[in-house]
């Protein structure tokens, strides 16, 4: 089953643990520790209990706006180190602002593209282990295309296979997605298993990228 018959069918845990994982995998990019999504992990589990509330103090721990406010940097961020993690960041911050308060199936599908889209989008821009990613290949700028999941999946390279970095991303989220189908809120432990394996390759990425400025 593909990534976007999967996000289709999805319900608002599953959905909620798509996007979550996205961002949580992106964690590097907003200058976050380790930890700082577990208050919304804890809150898929309790069926969104506190969903809100635990949104806002996340926004603020990471001095991100909300969905209306204008993008900004986030302190902590890795924003200036090189054109193509400045706007993986970017991106990052975005999918955090688009968090829905409200914790239902219509809000949450759409966040789910955003952060699917923007994923992908932002580990395609870091696929480069010397230095800045080559121009865009194809997909929203800006990540917002929350129903574009399938252009992401199938133009990732319009020349051949996609790349190791991007299409490790695409298997771990169809991964949560198949683990909250199947298992429910017993498979939420999982969905955080793989994510912060990818967490972890993509703060490699980062650091690999930095250092290949100095």
């Amino acid at each position: 089953m593909s990534l976007v018959e999967l996000l289709a069918q999805a319900d608002e845990r599953g959905l909620t643990a798509a996007g979550l994982a996205c961002l949580d995998r992106c964690v590097p990019l907003l200058g976050g520790g380790d930890e700082v999504l577990r208050p919304l992990w804890v809150s898929l589990v309790e069926d969104g209990a506190e969903w809100g509330e635990r949104i806002d103090w996340l926004r603020e721990s990471l001095g991100a706006g909300g969905p209306d406010d204008p993008p900004g940097g986030a302190p902590g961020s890795v924003d200036g180190a090189d054109p193509a993690t400045g706007e993986a960041a970017a991106l990052a911050r975005r999918m955090l602002a688009a968090v829905p308060a409200e914790w239902s199936a219509d809000a949450l599908r759409e966040w789910a593209g955003i952060c699917s889209a923007a994923a992908l989008r932002i580990h395609r821009l870091l696929d480069s282990a010397d230095g800045p990613a080559d121009g865009p290949a194809g997909g929203p700028a800006d990540g917002t295309g929350g129903n574009r999941t399938g252009d992401d999946r199938t133009g990732e390279d319009r020349t051949g296979e996609a790349s190791p970095l991007v299409a490790a991303e695409l298997r771990r989220q169809e991964t949560v997605l198949v683990l909250l189908a199947g298992h429910g809120a017993a498979g939420v432990r999982q969905a955080l298993d793989v994510s912060t394996e990818g967490r972890r390759v993509l703060r490699a990425v980062v650091s690999r990228r930095a250092r290949a400025r100095v």
